[in-house]
């Protein structure tokens, strides 16, 4: 009986001894700190590349007012837009930072679209391409996509997109910056196009990273 009461206590006592030791020793709790950034796409490096069949490229780049994306819904002519933001440098986001969020805000000066159609399906893509911009970087491999509908009703109106993921394979894959090329969605689809405000101020596309 003496040996269990004396084990009993032991175990009291070390318990005791734990739980003021590690009340004492316990680290100081992490801070961590987030920083929201938001970069201006390059207007001299923004632009856009117009197809018309059977093999018809055109290429237009640099201090545009606008550029656009989709299918034109009388010519047929799909255009597909280009966007480089510059991650390094002031303002920019760090190579070892972890990224929280990410959206893009572009301007939507126009949508061309079919009577019967009230939206467009819309493709984001994170690619990388040289500069300038090569009749090649019309089809060129996508890191990463998302999609979002564009309605009559963003016309003159600010479309935020949540392009989270497409930011993340951007800092994963150590790129200098971040270019997304804007299309029409792929599969059966209505045709449309989408006219984006480039370069007036409080109107040109624009990134924002939540990072810490």
């Amino acid at each position: 009986m003496r040996k269990i009461l004396f084990a009993a206590s032991m175990m009291s006592l070390i318990l005791a001894m734990s739980g003021c030791g590690s009340g004492s020793s316990s680290p100081p709790p992490v801070v961590v700190t987030q920083v929201v950034t938001s970069i201006l796409s390059n207007p001299s490096f923004d632009g856009d590349i117009k197809f018309d069949s059977p093999n018809l490229f055109t290429v237009t780049q640099g201090n545009i007012p606008s550029v656009f994306a989709g299918i034109d819904p009388v010519t047929l002519s799909e255009y597909r837009a280009f966007l480089v933001f510059p991650l390094t440098g002031a303002g920019g986001v760090p190579g070892s930072a972890f990224i929280d969020s990410a959206s893009l805000d572009i301007f939507i000066d126009s949508v061309s679209i079919l009577p019967a159609a009230s939206s467009i399906p819309i493709r984001i893509e994170l690619v990388s391409f040289p500069q300038p911009l090569l009749v090649s970087d019309f089809n060129s491999i996508a890191l990463a996509f998302t999609a979002i509908p564009i309605f009559r009703t963003d016309v003159l109106s600010h479309v935020r997109v949540d392009i989270t993921s497409l930011m993340i394979e951007a800092q994963n894959r150590g790129l200098v910056n971040f270019q997304i090329r804007i299309l029409e969605d792929f599969g059966i689809v209505s045709p449309g196009r989408i006219e984006i405000n480039d370069t007036t101020v409080n109107r040109a596309p624009l990134l924002t990273v939540t990072y810490h």
